[in-house]
C-alpha cells in the first residue's frame, strides 16, 4: 500500500491533493520552488525528473529528482500526484500572423501582463477572446488611448449575477437543469440558451456573436459590454497581417499606429519531468482514465490532478479527483487493468483519426456528470430517489438547489455530519453578506417568492418532462395490450 506521496505543484490542485492525502493518513511531500503557494500566479516547479523505480512492477514506486539552489536530491515515493495544471507554457503562435516580425511595437503574452501601468496613452491590440483577453482589455481601457480586441470566433458573454442578482454559478449549476439537459434535444437547448443570452445582451450588435460554424465559447465579464458601448474597447475581426506599425484585419479594415500587441492565446501543457512513453501519453487526454490515471501503467500509483476543463468550479473537480486518487493509491478503490484501458483508448483514437468519432477530449466537461462519475467511484455520490424517501427537504435542495461540494460529503468515505445543514443554509450564507443596509418597513419578498424565482422554471420544465415520460410509458403499455388482443384476430383472418 502506498504511504509516501510526492505532490508536484502547490497550486489549487496541489493544495487539494495534500489535504486529501492527510485525510487518508498518507504522507505528502509537496515540491514548489517559490516561497509562496498559488500555482498559476507563482508557479515554477523544482522537479527535474520522475522515473520508475527499478522494481516498479512489484512496488509501484517512483524515483523523484529535485533541485534546490543548484543542489540535486533523489527520493523514492510510493505514489505521485502531478498538479501542474493547464497553465504551464504560454502559447505564442507568432508564425500564424504574417508580418509579425516586421512589427516595431512591443509584443507580449498575457502571462507577462501584470498591471495597466506603462500603457497610458498607448494604442493596444489584444488578440483572443477568452476570460483573460476580456479582463486585460477591460482593465487597459481605463488607461490606454484605445484598446482593440480581435477575435476569430466571438464568444457568449456571461455576467456573474443572474436575474434577481443571485450568483450565476449557483443558479445554473443544478441537478434539475442537468436532468433537462440530458432529456431535451441539443437544438432545443441551444435555442433556449441563445434566446436567454441575447435577451440580456444582443451579441451581434456588440460584435461578439459566434462565427457561423464555430463552437460556442463562453466568457465571464461584467464590464466588457459597457466598455464596447462607451467606445474604450473596439471589437475587431480575425487579424490578417501586420506591418511595421499597423494591423490589417480579415474584413479589410486597417488600424494604424499600434503600440503594443498582447497575445491572449492560451497555454500549452507538458510534463517535461516524466520519461517516455509516459510523457507523450499524458499529453493526450484520451489516454487518461477519467482524466486522472494514465492508461499504460501496470501499477496505478501516478495521478494527473487538475488537467481538466469544467463547466463549473475546477476546485470541486480537483478535490474529487484527489479523493479518488488517494483511495486508489491505498488499494481501497480499483480501476480496470492497464491492458483493457490501453485497448479502449487506442481504439477510440483510431476511430477519431478515421473521422468516425468526434474528439471531445478538449471540450469542457459537464460539471455535475463528471463529479457524479468520480463520486460514484469512491461511494460518495448521493442517491436522489433515496433522499426523497428518507429526507424530502434535503432531497429538494439537492435536486433543485445549487450542486455544491457539500453534496459529496453526505454519504460514503469522507462523510461530514455538517453537510446536510450546510446545504440547507447555503442560500442564507450567500445572501447575508449583502444585507449590510436594512431599510425599516421595507417590503420583503417572501422566501417562497425567492424559491419560485430561482427554481420555478426548472421545476415546471422537469415536471413536464416527467409527465411526458410517464405518458410515453402509459401509451406504450396500452399499445402493447391492444396488440396482444388484436394480433390473434388478424392471424385468424389471414
Amino acid at each position: 500500500m502506498a504511504r509516501r506521496v510526492a505532490v508536484i505543484g502547490a497550486g489549487v490542485s496541489g493544495l487539494s491533493s495534500i489535504k486529501c492525502c492527510l485525510d487518508e493518513d498518507l504522507e505528502p511531500t509537496c515540491f514548489e520552488r517559490s516561497n509562496d503557494i498559488g500555482g498559476l500566479w507563482k508557479f515554477t516547479t523544482t522537479v527535474c525528473s520522475i522515473t520508475k523505480h527499478p522494481d516498479f512492477s512489484e512496488t509501484g514506486q517512483w524515483d523523484v529528482v529535485t533541485e534546490t539552489e543548484g543542489k540535486q536530491e533523489r527520493a523514492v515515493f510510493d505514489a505521485v500526484m502531478v498538479c501542474t495544471g493547464h497553465y504551464l507554457n504560454p502559447r505564442l503562435p507568432l508564425e500564424s500572423f504574417p508580418g509579425i516580425h516586421k512589427f516595431k511595437g512591443q509584443i507580449l503574452h498575457s502571462q507577462e501582463y501584470k498591471s495597466p501601468e506603462g500603457f497610458q496613452g498607448k494604442r493596444v491590440l489584444v488578440i483572443g477572446l477568452g476570460n483573460t483577453a476580456g479582463d486585460v482589455a477591460v482593465e487597459l481601457s481605463r488607461t490606454a488611448a484605445q484598446v482593440l480586441l480581435s477575435t476569430r470566433t466571438g464568444a457568449w458573454v456571461l455576467h456573474r449575477s443572474s436575474a434577481g442578482g443571485y450568483p450565476l454559478t449557483m443558479v445554473i449549476t443544478r441537478r434539475c437543469l442537468n436532468f433537462t439537459a440530458q432529456v431535451l434535444p441539443s437544438c432545443v437547448l441551444n435555442w433556449i440558451q441563445e434566446r436567454q443570452l441575447n435577451k440580456r445582451l444582443n451579441h451581434e450588435n456588440y460584435g461578439l456573436s459566434i462565427t457561423k460554424g464555430k463552437k460556442s465559447k463562453f466568457i465571464v465579464n461584467d464590464e466588457l459590454p459597457t466598455c464596447i458601448l462607451c467606445g474604450t474597447v473596439t471589437m475587431k475581426t480575425s487579424l490578417k497581417e501586420f506591418t511595421e506599425t499597423s494591423a490589417l484585419f480579415e474584413d479589410g479594415t486597417v488600424e494604424e499606429n499600434i503600440d503594443i500587441v498582447i497575445f491572449a492565446t492560451g497555454y500549452t501543457f507538458s510534463f517535461p519531468f516524466l520519461e517516455e512513453p509516459l510523457k507523450s501519453l499524458c499529453t493526450k487526454k484520451i489516454f487518461l482514465y477519467k482524466q486522472v490515471f494514465p492508461s499504460n501503467l501496470e501499477r496505478t500509483t501516478l495521478a494527473i490532478i487538475g488537467l481538466i476543463s469544467l463547466k463549473g468550479s475546477i476546485l470541486a473537480g480537483t478535490e474529487l479527483q484527489a479523493r479518488w486518487a488517494t483511495r486508489v493509491f491505498k488499494g481501497l478503490c480499483k480501476i480496470p487493468p492497464s491492458q483493457k484501458l490501453m485497448a479502449e483508448a487506442t481504439k477510440k483514437e483510431q476511430l477519431i483519426e478515421r473521422g468516425v468519432m468526434k474528439d471531445t477530449s478538449e471540450d469542457k466537461l459537464e460539471f455535475i456528470l463528471y463529479l457524479d462519475d468520480l463520486a460514484a467511484c469512491i461511494g460518495a455520490k448521493p442517491s436522489i430517489p433515496l433522499l426523497f424517501l428518507k429526507d424530502p427537504r434535503l432531497a429538494w435542495e439537492v435536486f433543485f438547489g445549487p450542486c455544491t461540494p457539500y453534496q459529496y460529503r453526505l454519504v460514503g468515505p469522507g462523510k461530514w455530519d455538517g453537510a446536510r445543514n450546510a446545504i440547507l443554509t447555503q442560500w442564507d450564507r450567500t445572501l447575508k453578506p449583502l444585507k449590510t443596509r436594512i431599510v425599516p418597513n421595507s417590503t420583503k419578498p417572501t422566501s417562497m417568492s425567492r424559491y419560485l424565482k430561482v427554481w420555478g422554471a426548472p421545476i415546471v420544465l422537469a415536471s413536464l418532462l416527467l409527465i411526458c415520460k410517464s405518458l410515453g410509458f402509459f401509451f406504450k403499455s396500452v399499445r402493447d395490450n391492444l396488440q396482444d388482443r388484436i394480433s390473434p384476430y388478424l392471424i385468424s383472418i389471414w
